[in-house]
């Protein structure tokens, strides 16, 4: 886990006649990502003096050996709230939705919020969320592991189609990792939530159905929408910074 430090020790702001209370971020990836898809997102976040931490899960790496199951991203993810001294914003993208879900009534936790992230059910894993099939961007290894296609374009026009595909080729398709197949078939424990919750509809989402978004985010206390395809934090990362700012402002 990499936490910066810019503000770390400024509780609110004072900007008019209004306080703005400054937060804590944990920010989890998905799927076949790393830290790294926060990159622009998190300057943007500590502009308005927030505190921001992210972290890679065990789940997804380079090596197949090594990678880990939803058990083990929960553990991590577990261990880093427990490292802060005050209450977190937990924010998880995509496949990352399934580690909130298990830390749903994480002590630490003051708010989380899920960016077009899978919600399960207690017993749904991402292969049933999914309708046990893979879509065409993912491919199935046969070391347990699996990986994006090696076509960027068909990449990017399941994920990130608003961003530029020369950029895309260059620049994200190569970082992408593999993530492991035992992941994908780990069952939720989804305890039952016991702080607020945010959810982020992604309204060009070619990965992850919106309407599945809506249906899962109308269960939800607070719903935010963004323009984006799946990863605004790569395509709109300044918009998103504002859409989870409003969400601490909420916790």
């Amino acid at each position: 886990m990499t936490v910066e430090p810019c503000c770390a020790s400024l509780p609110v702001v004072l900007i008019g006649a209004n306080l703005l209370c400054m937060a804590t971020f944990l920010l989890v990836h998905g799927g076949f990502c790393g830290s790294w898809v926060w990159e622009r997102t998190t300057p943007a976040l500590e502009a308005g003096g927030h505190r921001v931490a992210t972290i890679d899960l065990p789940s997804s790496g380079p090596t197949a050996d090594d990678l880990r199951d939803l058990a083990a991203d929960r553990a991590a993810v577990h261990s880093a709230l427990d490292s802060f001294d005050g209450d977190v914003v937990l924010v998880g993208h995509s496949g990352g939705g399934m580690v909130l879900a298990e830390l749903a009534d994480h002590p630490k936790v003051e708010h989380s919020v899920y960016v077009a992230a899978l919600h399960p059910q207690k017993g749904q894993s991402v292969a049933d969320l999914l309708g046990g099939q893979m879509p065409g961007w993912m491919v199935v290894r046969d070391d347990g592991a699996v990986q994006v296609n090696d076509d960027a374009e068909v990449v990017r026009q399941a994920l990130c189609a608003d961003v530029e595909a020369d950029y895309f080729a260059r620049e994200v398709h190569p970082r992408y990792l593999l993530t492991s197949l035992s992941s994908l078939q780990s069952p939720s424990a989804a305890p039952k939530r016991t702080h607020l919750a945010s959810y982020v509809v992604c309204e060009q989402d070619q990965a992850i159905p919106v309407g599945a978004q809506e249906a899962w985010a109308s269960t939800f206390d607070r719903v935010e929408r963004l323009p984006s395809s799946h990863a605004p934090m790569l395509s709109m990362p300044e918009r998103l910074a504002e859409v989870l700012s409003r969400t601490s402002s909420a916790a």
